[in-house]
Parts: structure tokens; C-alpha cells; sequence
């Protein structure tokens, strides 16, 4: 067919083929490597990073070659593309064609080899990934699921769980996030203000608290408590 053939003998009906052709071609071959080729990205996310650089570059840096083909293909994919996304989260039967389900690759200590083998993953991979999550042996997780992100899903046995305030019914305090008011040796008023401080209070606790000036503080931040952290430049 003429679509597969140079360049040069291509009509924009051929290069709108061509490009849906290597779209879907793209995402067999991001189904068929398994996730862990392709690390955090989705298959759909996978197949339009590889193409688009290459399809934009090649007219750029080749004087014998136009723009006309290069911005068909990348306005058909990025069709296809946006197209690929509205269904993945529209169509359960086109998420589960694309993205493979969850895979169990550990259940109530014990590994399950079937389960790693269909993840293609090996016994390395997964310790890899319990160290990453701080569990040091496979016989304190109760579940593990390798997900459709590439990533390793761990529960622990609950008998293993850290202790938290709401297992022992202890009262805790309402989360508050400190605010940044210092960052590389400059004040943020923006988030100064939020504080209900101001400038002459910041340059007045620096001396007094850490004899230093605000161009010394690499970031500093401040809670609801008015307790001030600072990290000054070592």
C-alpha cells in the first residue's frame, strides 16, 4: 500500500493511515512489553512520548523533508490519543484491553510464582520493591498486587502494622501544614501574610532565636503554633 512507502509519494489521506496505523501498532507493542518496560507510564502514555519527538524532529533537522507530513501524523495522534484517554476512562472494556488487570503476586506470606511470571517480574524485582516500602521479609505481608502503574501495591499482615494514635484511641490534633515564609534567602510575603506576621517579627526571631540574617536561611517555615524551623545554608 502507499502509505508504507517514502515519504515523498504520501497524501494526506496517507499520512492520516499512516500515523492511526503506527498509533495502534505502538500500543500492541506497549501491551505486549508488559508495564515494567515502560516504567510509571500507561501504555496510551507510552506510545504518543516515543512517537511524537521523533515525528517532530526529523523535519527539523533533515532540510529534504517538509513540516506537512509531520504535522498531520502528530494532529492524528494526539486525536487518537485524547480519543484513547476519554475511553479509558469511559469504557471498562477498553481499560481492561490497554491496561492489564491487577495481578496477585503475594498472598498471606507466601509468593506466588504463577503471579510473578505473569507480571514478568523476578524474585529480585520484588524484594526490590517490599525494601522500597521498608518491609524486610515476605512473611509480614498478608497481600501484594502488582498494579497496572508498574508499582507493587504491599498490605502487611495486620499483626505488623505500626501502631498508630487511632489504634491505641488516643486524641490527636488536627493536621496543619507550616507555611513556607523563607526559601533561599527570600522572605515569601505571600505566605507571610497568611501567618498574621510580618517582615520585622521574621528578622527579629532570626537574630534572636539563631543569630542569623534571611539571606543566610536556606528555608524556614512556620505553624499555626508559631513554632519557626529554619534551615540555614551549611
Amino acid at each position: 500500500m502507499d502509505f508504507f512507502k517514502n515519504q515523498e509519494t504520501l497524501t494526506s489521506i496517507e499520512w492520516i493511515l499512516r500515523a492511526v496505523i503506527a498509533f495502534f501498532f505502538l500500543l500492541i507493542v506497549a501491551r505486549v512489553l508488559g508495564q515494567r518496560a515502560i516504567s510509571q507510564l500507561r501504555p496510551i502514555d507510552f506510545a504518543i512520548v516515543l512517537v511524537i519527538g521523533n515525528i517532530i524532529a526529523h523535519p527539523l533537522s533533515d532540510e529534504h523533508l517538509g513540516l506537512k507530513g509531520s504535522l498531520i501524523t502528530t494532529t492524528v495522534l494526539v486525536v487518537l490519543y485524547l480519543g484513547g484517554v476519554f475511553m479509558l476512562l469511559k469504557s471498562p472494556w477498553f481499560r481492561r484491553l490497554i491496561n492489564h488487570a491487577p495481578i496477585t503476586i503475594v498472598r498471606d506470606g507466601e509468593i506466588l510464582y504463577k503471579g510473578l511470571k505473569k507480571a514478568r517480574i523476578s524474585i529480585d524485582v520484588l524484594l526490590e520493591e517490599l525494601r522500597e516500602e521498608k518491609v524486610e521479609d515476605v512473611k509480614k505481608v498478608a497481600l501484594a498486587i502488582w498494579e497496572a502503574d508498574g508499582k507493587i501495591s504491599v498490605f502487611l499482615d495486620p499483626k505488623y502494622e505500626p501502631l498508630t494514635p487511632a489504634a491505641c484511641q488516643m486524641e490527636t490534633e488536627p493536621f496543619e501544614l507550616p507555611k513556607t515564609i523563607i526559601k533561599e534567602g527570600k522572605i515569601n510575603s505571600k505566605e507571610l501574610q497568611q501567618t498574621q506576621k510580618d517582615e520585622a517579627w521574621v528578622v527579629s526571631s532570626l537574630e534572636r532565636l539563631y543569630q542569623a540574617e534571611v539571606k543566610n536561611v536556606l528555608l524556614a517555615t512556620l505553624d499555626t503554633k508559631d513554632n519557626l524551623k529554619v534551615f540555614l545554608y551549611k
